[in-house]
């Protein structure tokens, strides 16, 4: 585990206290869920180069593929 730290003003500190809000928690779920974002961010972005890097199918291999397995039967 890392350490972070974070300076807020007293005020906000003291409204989120009495409140009930457990800051550190909610900066731990705050800073998970944006690596969560990012993480799927690039895995997106890794996805759609392996996409683009496939090549078309052929002008009329759908129809000549459903043709070839309609007469194998």
């Amino acid at each position: 585990m890392s350490v972070i730290s974070v300076r807020i003003d007293k005020r906000i500190k003291k409204i989120l206290e009495e409140a009930g809000v457990n800051i550190s928690e909610e900066v731990k779920k705050f800073l998970n869920e944006l690596a969560w974002k990012i993480e799927v961010k690039r895995r997106i972005e890794r996805f759609n180069k392996v996409i683009e890097s496939i090549k078309s199918a052929e002008q009329g291999y759908s129809a000549d593929s459903v043709r070839k397995d309609r007469e194998s039967r």
